[in-house]
């Protein structure tokens, strides 16, 4: 995390969980996670990380590690993509989207290190250069002022979801249909963060992590590396996924998987008494071979309770426990009911 970023938000009342990148809250935690419901927020997104890929080979060396088609992805648009272990399993997930000929790859950032370490072995002789953009600040507008607010501070909204647009050195994501990232250079930060919230509350990392729930916005992080296949988080029905492109690392696991129609676990909703976490492991008392589910990520809900995403053995969903067979019951339903 840039360490002015860092003093400019702790000088705006941002809560800091010791080293952690995430701000935990603005001083009112339980009053942020109600207004990302009713209201419109800002969220610094420390806890998500963007590397760039530049150079001539960098469009073909992404479509061939990555599962959605790099190839066809038009200047101004948007697309989720996983990168998979050879057994097909998802190392990291982004969201991929063009800057002129470079690309942009938003991923957690506790995987922001070994991804970029691990990316660039496989570069070998390939025209393409992967950097971290730890000079770039990403911020998250959510709400029905969110495009009033972009407005108010001189950027522009784009109009369709996974759409984006460049401006006065930013750029602006529109992720559905009312959440916007909004990615500057850090020295810019302070100044936009100033401007957009006239309008728009500050709150933490648990008020977008709650609105990532609600959209069935799948995020790998390091708590849940290499554990899914894209499938398992319905990757593919956000587009996450291509399968007729190329080669790329565990692709035939991925397509015999959906050609043989063998995906037994999806992505559901949680609903809990208690606090979950990303990479907490679900089970059930009708399955006694092996845990029936893992949670993807997590946060407090705004009338109370607990909300997570999670990959479930659909056939065992209606009767799942947190962390063991007599743990507190968790209630599951599914993201895209079959």
């Amino acid at each position: 995390m840039n360490p002015n970023w860092r003093s400019f938000l702790e000088s705006t009342e941002a809560v800091f969980a010791g080293d952690s990148p995430e701000v935990q809250s603005f001083g009112d935690a339980a009053g942020e996670l109600l207004a990302a419901g009713r209201q419109t927020v800002i969220v610094p997104l420390t806890h998500l990380a963007l590397i760039e890929a530049s150079g001539e080979e960098a469009k073909s060396f992404l479509h061939s590690q990555f599962t959605s088609d790099v190839n066809h992805l038009q200047e101004g648009q948007a697309q989720h993509a996983g990168w998979c272990s050879a057994k097909g399993r998802m190392q990291a997930s982004f969201v991929l989207w063009r800057t002129g000929d470079s690309y942009r790859l938003q991923l957690a950032a506790d995987l922001l290190e070994a991804t970029l370490k691990r990316l660039q072995m496989f570069v070998l002789r390939a025209k393409v250069k992967l950097s971290a953009q730890g000079d770039l600040v990403l911020l998250g507008l959510a709400g029905e002022q969110a495009a009033e607010a972009l407005a108010d501070a001189g950027l522009p909204a784009p109009v369709a979801p996974m759409d984006t647009v460049a401006a006065d050195g930013c750029s602006v994501l529109r992720l559905d249909a009312g959440r916007f990232v909004v990615v500057a250079p850090a020295a810019a930060a302070p100044g936009l963060w100033q401007k957009l919230t006239i309008k728009a509350r500050p709150a933490g990392t648990p008020a977008w992590r709650w609105l990532d729930v609600q959209a069935a916005f799948p995020l790998v992080t390091l708590a849940t590396k290499e554990e899914f296949v894209p499938q398992m988080a319905d990757f593919e029905k956000i587009g996450g996924v291509s399968f007729h492109k190329g080669c790329y690392p565990g692709q035939e696991i991925v397509a015999r998987t959906q050609y043989l129609g063998k995906v037994k676990r999806h992505l559901y909703r949680l609903n809990s008494r208690v606090a979950l976490q990303a990479g907490d492991d679900l089970y059930s008392p009708d399955n006694l071979d092996q845990a029936s589910g893992k949670v993807m990520s997590a946060a407090p809900a705004p009338d109370g309770g607990f909300v997570a995403l999670a990959v479930v053995q659909s056939n065992f969903a209606a009767n799942l426990h947190l962390g063991s067979r007599e743990g507190p019951q968790v209630e599951a339903a599914a993201v895209n009911p079959a």
